[in-house]
């Protein structure tokens, strides 16, 4: 047997419909979202102009999407530090808003076996009042450097 295979049937994989904890990211401030647009090269004037947010209907300046979805791996890696993120996609539905929390979750809804070991998640990111703002799809394999 080959080492990733031996590592991948040593690890206890999740279950099906086991959850990930929840967890409360935010408020993210102006501050924080000029940062992220210097860091990302996503300059976009609606993440950054309070004027131009409200010209497009919004109170306050939406949180990068990608920022929020960066929230997620932190979450899968405090969960379990024995798989590695190897893919992430999501799809933006609601804007969550400079100054407002918002919480993320998730929970396993296929595990592979056999020759290619994954875990899929299902990951969620909820507004304010319970919108769902984001939804996203993880890949997970056998961390290729476990920890000792």
């Amino acid at each position: 047997m080959n080492a990733s295979r031996a590592q991948a049937a040593a690890i206890d994989w999740p279950r099906v419909g086991e959850q990930l904890p929840k967890r409360c990211c935010g408020p993210l401030d102006g501050d924080a979202l000029a940062r992220y647009a210097r860091a990302s090269g996503d300059d976009n004037p609606l993440h950054l102009d309070p004027a131009i947010a409200r010209m497009a209907g919004l109170e306050e300046r939406p949180i990068h999407g990608m920022l929020m979805m960066s929230h997620f791996e932190p979450l899968i890696l405090a969960w379990r530090p024995d798989l590695a993120l190897v893919n992430l996609s999501g799809k933006f539905l609601r804007p969550v808003l400079a100054g407002q929390t918002f919480e993320i979750s998730g929970r396993v809804i296929r595990v592979n076996g056999g020759e290619s070991p994954s875990v899929i998640l299902r990951l969620m990111a909820h507004g304010q009042g319970r919108d769902l703002a984001l939804v996203a799809e993880a890949k997970l394999l056998p961390h290729p450097c476990p920890s000792t």
